[in-house]
């Protein structure tokens, strides 16, 4: 057991229906498995499942518990700031897939 640190820059939903919910509704959360640590207060990067950057965040909770299954589970509640441009998410992207999502030394 221990916590694994998330880069203070990113933020990946794995499901298409939590990323829906923060960009319909402005608050959203999402439950990653393992227990991690999110920055509480920080704003970061939200990245779509396809690992495509897509708005700023501010993460406003983080949870790691046990369930009830017996699983280490973290949930990450966060709100909206705002969406990226085009151009934003094209940059970030990039860079995000330079520095944690691309080929791993």
């Amino acid at each position: 057991m221990g916590f694994q640190t998330e880069f203070n820059s990113v933020c990946k939903f794995k499901s298409a229906q939590e990323l829906y919910e923060l960009l319909e509704y402005g608050r959203g959360k999402m439950v990653k498995s393992g227990f991690r640590v999110f920055p509480t207060g920080q704003k970061v990067i939200a990245y779509t499942p396809e690992n495509q950057a897509i708005a700023i965040v501010r993460i406003v909770a983080s949870i790691a518990e046990i369930n009830f299954q017996g699983d280490e589970v973290t949930q990450v509640e966060m709100e909206l700031i705002r969406g990226l441009t085009e151009e934003e998410s094209r940059i970030q992207t990039s860079l995000a897939f330079e520095m944690f999502f691309g080929e791993q030394a």
